[in-house]
């Protein structure tokens, strides 16, 4: 059983690209989540977030990448990311005129 998480935890942020941008007019939106969060977890925190219907949920986790500075190395933070698929038709009013 997965760790109970409360739903205004799951969701760190919206990743705003060039390719999440597209993937909006398919009515797909991608979010950064917590690393504990698994797929209903995420459809919730979404759902209830912004009074929506989400049929489906793509989970990945991106590595941290290695970066230099000089002779100093230091390495980014792993982060997990989401592509939420809304009904036709519904879309999030955050993402719509960027």
């Amino acid at each position: 059983m997965p760790k109970a998480i409360h739903p205004y935890e799951v969701l760190r942020r919206p990743i705003v690209t060039e390719k999440s941008t597209m993937l909006a007019a398919q009515g797909k939106y991608v979010f950064e989540v917590a690393m504990g969060a698994n797929k209903p977890q995420i459809a919730q925190a979404v759902e209830k977030a912004f009074n929506v219907h989400v049929v489906d949920v793509n989970t990945a986790h991106v590595a941290g990448k290695l970066k230099r500075y000089g002779r100093n190395v230091g390495h980014q933070a792993s982060w997990k990311k989401a592509v939420v698929t809304l009904r036709p038709g519904e879309q999030i009013q955050v993402f719509e005129g960027i």
